[in-house]
C-alpha cells in the first residue's frame, strides 16, 4: 500500500465521524423541540415526540464527548486536556475550536437541565432551553470553520442546509409568540 493508512489516522476519522454525528443529532434534536414549542403536529403524539426528542438530544451529548475526548489521540493535533475542555486554547483554528467548546459545554448544560427542571422551575428552565439555539449556531459555525470536512462542497452544503429547518421554526415560533403576546382589541372597542 503506497498512500497513507487509515490506522495512521484512526483517532482523527472517530473524531471526524462523532463531530458529523453530533451535528446531525443536534439538529434534529433542535427541529423536533422547535416543532414541540411551537405546537406542531397532534396532540397525541407529543409524548412520544418528547421522548425521542430527549434520546436524541441525550446521543448528541454523548457524540459531542466522543468528539473531543477521541481528538487525545490524535498524533497530529496533539491537544491535550486543556485544548479540548478550554475555549481558545488549541492553537488550531482557535476561534473556530473555541466556539465548538462552547457550544459543547452549553449543550450540555441545557440539555441536562432537563432533569433538575423541578428544582430550577419549568418557566426557568424553558427560558434557559431557548439557548438551546445558540449552541446549534454555535457548534455549526465551529463545524464550518474548523471541520475538515467543511471543505468539501458536498458536507459544506449538507452542513448549511441542515439550518433550514431550525431557521423556519425559530421564524415561525417567534411569529406565533409575538401573535400571542399582542392584545387582541374587540370590534366593539376600536370604535
Amino acid at each position: 500500500m503506497n498512500g497513507p493508512r487509515p490506522s495512521d489516522h484512526a483517532w482523527w476519522l472517530v473524531s471526524r465521524a462523532s463531530g458529523l454525528v453530533a451535528l446531525t443529532l443536534i439538529t434534529l434534536s433542535v427541529t423536533i423541540g422547535l416543532a414541540m414549542a411551537a405546537r406542531l403536529g397532534r396532540q397525541s403524539s407529543r409524548a412520544r415526540l418528547a421522548g425521542l426528542h430527549e434520546q436524541i438530544a441525550l446521543s448528541a451529548l454523548v457524540a459531542i464527548a466522543v468528539h473531543g475526548v477521541t481528538l487525545l489521540g490524535d498524533p497530529w493535533l496533539h491537544p491535550g486536556l486543556r485544548g479540548i475542555a478550554v475555549p481558545f486554547a488549541l492553537g488550531y483554528r482557535s476561534l473556530y475550536t473555541g466556539l465548538g467548546i462552547i457550544a459543547g459545554y452549553l449543550a450540555a448544560l441545557l440539555g441536562l437541565s432537563f432533569y433538575v427542571r423541578g428544582r430550577i422551575g419549568r418557566r426557568a428552565w424553558r427560558r434557559m432551553h431557548r439557548l438551546m439555539v445558540v449552541a446549534y449556531g454555535l457548534g455549526l459555525v465551529h463545524a464550518v470553520g474548523a471541520g475538515t470536512d467543511s471543505s468539501t462542497p458536498a458536507v459544506r452544503t449538507a452542513m448549511l442546509l441542515s439550518a433550514a429547518p431550525i431557521g423556519l421554526l425559530l421564524a415561525y415560533r417567534l411569529a406565533t409568540a409575538r401573535r400571542r403576546a399582542t392584545p387582541r382589541v374587540s370590534p366593539a372597542v376600536r370604535g
